[in-house]
């Protein structure tokens, strides 16, 4: 097997890795207040989840998924910043089209959406502020982000099935209702099944590293992050817990990695680099677009409030079309970005 480059946490400031702490300080803290409220008898009703859900992912974490964006592009020029957006307006079509044509297929492809997002953003995280010496070849790395990414949504899948399943439904209701009937009768054997090859994989994982680590400390962390990353969303009711996690770890953990690695970065071309009124012009007419988008498909949709609640159905609607653009944020944005991409790490 080919080796790959690790990194021994040679980045970042006492700042930096501060929100790193910070991630893992108010995840704990959600996951207390949920304990605690389970312990005293006090329950929030779906439509109060829904509301933090709603708070979470659109009003915290979607303006941090343009900024991404932004901070990829400014300084790379016009010719390739025309072929970003093409690209991933090409994909944000295509996507939009499957879930007309396929929805379950498209739900489907949602989920490894968030899988990949979680883990392999948060893996870059990992080489930036602390370090992956443990993870020596690329498959292994590999294993390492499927684990990272699955605690978002196989976990919860597990131990959450009902909510899991209804959100589903609703999700796929959007674009054909009823068609999520067609594979509910093995939803129980498939949940099953991907749970037990989670846990084999997070068992791979976890030895492996161990057996290859060059520092005890880096190691812990990886594993440590990954048993909380699994308690969190095992314990915490999956609607809330995807809401807050992408805002209070993802985002907070993502602009400790900028923050780390800013001096590292090329020096920009003046010529090149747009002024911060033109950066601000953009950022407006990205979010005008996003939104407009939002529109556009729940125009489209053949029936977008797919529940009688508009909060519920708000977060349905929402993590549709937010899968809908984050297949182009990890395509576009790293995968096909080979020189710097959405999450760098010199």
């Amino acid at each position: 097997m080919a080796t790959v480059e690790t990194r021994i946490g040679g980045f970042g400031t006492d700042r930096d890795r501060g929100l790193l702490s910070a991630s893992w300080i108010v995840l704990i803290a959600v996951l207390i207040g949920v304990l605690l409220a389970q312990w005293a008898n006090v329950s929030m009703d779906m439509r109060t989840q829904a509301g933090i859900y709603l708070f979470g992912m659109v009003v915290l974490n979607l303006p941090y998924g343009g900024y991404e964006h932004m901070a990829n592009l400014r300084s790379r020029g016009l010719p390739f910043g025309t072929r970003y957006i093409g690209l991933y307006l090409l994909l944000v079509a295509g996507f939009i089209a499957l879930f007309f044509a396929a929805p379950v297929v498209g739900l489907a492809l949602a989920i490894a959406v968030a899988v990949t997002k979680g883990g392999h953003g948060g893996l870059r995280v990992l080489d930036a502020l602390v370090s992956t010496d443990h993870l020596r070849t690329k498959p292994q790395r590999g294993l390492a982000a499927f684990v990272r990414g699955g605690t978002v949504m196989i976990v919860p899948m597990y131990f959450w099935p009902g909510d899991f399943a209804a959100f589903s439904t609703f999700m796929v209701d959007i674009f054909r209702p009823g068609a999520f009937a067609a594979v509910a009768p093995y939803f129980t054997e498939f949940r099953v099944a991907l749970g037990g090859v989670f846990a084999a994989a997070v068992g791979v994982h976890a030895g492996l590293g161990f057996v290859r680590r060059e520092a005890l400390s880096t190691w812990l962390v990886d594993v440590g992050e990954t048993a909380l990353l699994i308690l969190y969303f095992a314990l915490v009711p999956v609607v809330i817990a995807v809401g807050l996690y992408f805002p209070l770890w993802y985002s907070m953990r993502q602009s400790a990695r900028v923050e780390a690695i800013r001096d590292e970065l090329p020096s920009p071309d003046p010529e090149s680099t747009p002024s911060l009124h033109a950066v601000v012009i953009a950022f407006v007419l990205g979010a005008i677009a996003t939104f407009g988008l939002a529109a556009l498909v729940a125009t489209l949709a053949p029936n977008p409030l797919s529940t009688n609640d508009p909060l519920v159905s708000g977060v349905a609607f929402f993590s549709v079309f937010i899968s809908i653009i984050a297949l182009p944020h990890v395509v576009v944005g790293s995968w096909l970005d080979t020189d710097r991409g959405i999450w760098y790490v010199p």
